[in-house]
């Protein structure tokens, strides 16, 4: 075989080789099965509860259907205003706690939203918990900023 026969065969098989590895990459890559509804969702929680400079924590996050989500924060002891809003399907709901034995308060995600401030006291952990109804997926949204002293 020719000099010119075997340089052909190699760029052939290494064509061959890129062409399987693209296949290859191409099914493995991860399938996008979120729901297209979150992003007009975490757009809403976010035009509701707008970031700004005074806060201390802040978080965007999905809660699925039936699912729960805890934070526990260090915080420098005293008063802090919590803001919380969610948006989802109709009928959804949220129940946000901020202790361990304490039930929490229903939070509507959908129709009307308007966003729910709490006044907590802080001695050293601000501690909350995000419990989703079954008609979910809901964006829940939250922030912690220091209450204003007089």
């Amino acid at each position: 075989m020719s000099e010119r026969g075997r340089g052909a065969i190699l760029v052939v098989l290494a064509a061959l080789i890129l062409v399987a590895g693209g296949v290859w990459w191409w099914r493995a890559a991860p399938r996008d099965d979120s729901d297209p509804r979150l992003l007009a969702w975490r757009l809403t929680a976010e035009q509701l509860l707008p970031e700004t400079g005074e806060q201390e924590l802040t978080d965007t996050l999905v809660v699925p259907a039936s699912g729960s989500y805890e934070k526990s924060a260090d915080l420098d002891g005293g008063a802090f205003q919590v803001a919380v809003v969610c948006a989802g399907p109709d009928g959804s709901r949220v129940r946000v706690s901020f202790g361990d034995d304490e039930s929490g308060r229903g939070l509507s995600c959908s129709g009307t939203r308007t966003p729910e401030v709490f006044s907590v006291g802080v001695g050293s952990q601000l501690r909350l918990r995000i419990v989703a109804d079954e008609h979910g997926p809901v964006v829940f949204r939250y922030t912690v900023q220091r209450a204003a002293t007089s």
